[in-house]
């Protein structure tokens, strides 16, 4: 969804991304540039640009409202699964896949910033905390890592999962992260502990 609600993008196998009005489900365009699948797409936070992360080692940012590609972000070994917006919408981090890292970039000019390198397995999702300062990635080394968002220092490791992890979020607030496993689980987590607070299993 985009911030007002006003919009859903969605990417495909096609490799496109596609943008949909979310009260009647009628394609407003189609975002035509990746060689390869789109994995992730995502609206900032003033529903204005949109990132979408592919398969083709890239992500690419576009204009929302005209569908224009801007630029391109170069720079990962392998397909970039995510990519996520700074709260203030001046940084975007990807997940490099299976080159093991992510990767920090200004969202208005593209050039690559910091490289988050220190998972062993590949990193398939990544997010940004609320107040932009800390950035979280998920691994399939069954890690999380909680990193400086402005400096690239990693913070803390979140150990506890049995397989390797596809998907992670932070709360609302900040407080908590949520990581999504192959185990079967989830796990809940102190954002500012690294404290395992409950796992989901059902």
């Amino acid at each position: 969804y985009s911030p007002d609600g006003q919009r859903i993008v969605t990417g495909s196998q096609d490799k496109t991304a596609k943008v949909w009005d979310a009260d009647t489900g009628q394609e407003l365009m189609t975002l035509k540039g990746h060689d390869k699948s789109v994995w992730s797409a995502a609206y900032n936070a003033d529903s204005e640009r949109i990132v979408t992360a592919s398969f083709d080692r890239t992500a690419k940012v576009w204009d929302a409202d005209t569908g224009q590609e801007l630029f391109t972000l170069i720079g990962h070994d392998s397909w970039v699964a995510s990519a996520a917006w700074s709260p203030n919408g001046q940084r975007i981090v990807t997940s490099g896949g299976d080159d093991k890292t992510a990767k920090v970039w200004d969202a208005n000019m593209g050039k690559e910033l910091l490289t988050l390198k220190g998972h062993e397995g590949g990193v398939y999702s990544v997010a940004y905390s609320l107040d932009g300062q800390r950035i979280v990635t998920a691994s399939q080394e069954y890690t999380a890592k909680v990193w400086d968002a402005n400096t690239g220092q990693e913070l803390m490791t979140l150990t506890g999962h049995d397989a390797g992890l596809w998907s992670v979020a932070y709360s609302p607030d900040g407080q908590r992260i949520v990581t999504a496993s192959y185990d079967k689980t989830a796990k809940v987590w102190d954002a500012n502990t690294g404290q395992e607070l409950m796992t989901l299993i059902g």
